[in-house]
């Protein structure tokens, strides 16, 4: 599974996040976009096409920032966290209930999907640096 880090386009201390749909798995829980790599694809065409699909927004996918893997009781995740810019479209909560820009610190007020948190830490921490 793959992960977009995706700065605010008008402040760049701020990222995208989106809280899951309800009656899921782990609803209403937030998360950073992303999602399943189909086979034959690469994470960076992964995330692109899931923010295509989920966001309606373009991606242009930078480095990989950030690697988790977390033991949930239903499943195992492998999830590797991109710095990633929005090219064009404006994010659309087409598969999310909600999506909001936070600051790091805002962030640790959400109720987060346990896999993303080890990022959130990072990113709090000032360990994720640069994004370019």
């Amino acid at each position: 599974m793959v992960a977009a880090l995706i700065p605010g386009p008008l402040d760049a201390q701020r990222f995208l996040v989106q809280q899951r749909l309800p009656g899921g798995s782990r609803a209403l829980l937030w998360e950073f976009p992303g999602g399943k790599v189909e086979a034959g694809e690469t994470d960076e065409a992964a995330l692109a096409r899931e923010c295509r699909e989920e966001l309606d927004v373009e991606l242009r996918v930078g480095r990989r920032l950030s690697q988790v893997r977390h033991v949930y009781p239903d499943l195992t995740v492998e999830l590797v966290l991109y710095a990633a810019r929005l090219v064009s479209g404006e994010p659309k909560p087409l598969g999310a209930n909600a999506l909001a820009y936070h600051s790091p610190e805002e962030m640790r007020a959400l109720p987060f999907c346990e896999a993303d948190i080890p990022f959130l830490e990072e990113l709090v921490a000032g360990r994720l640096g640069p994004l370019e």
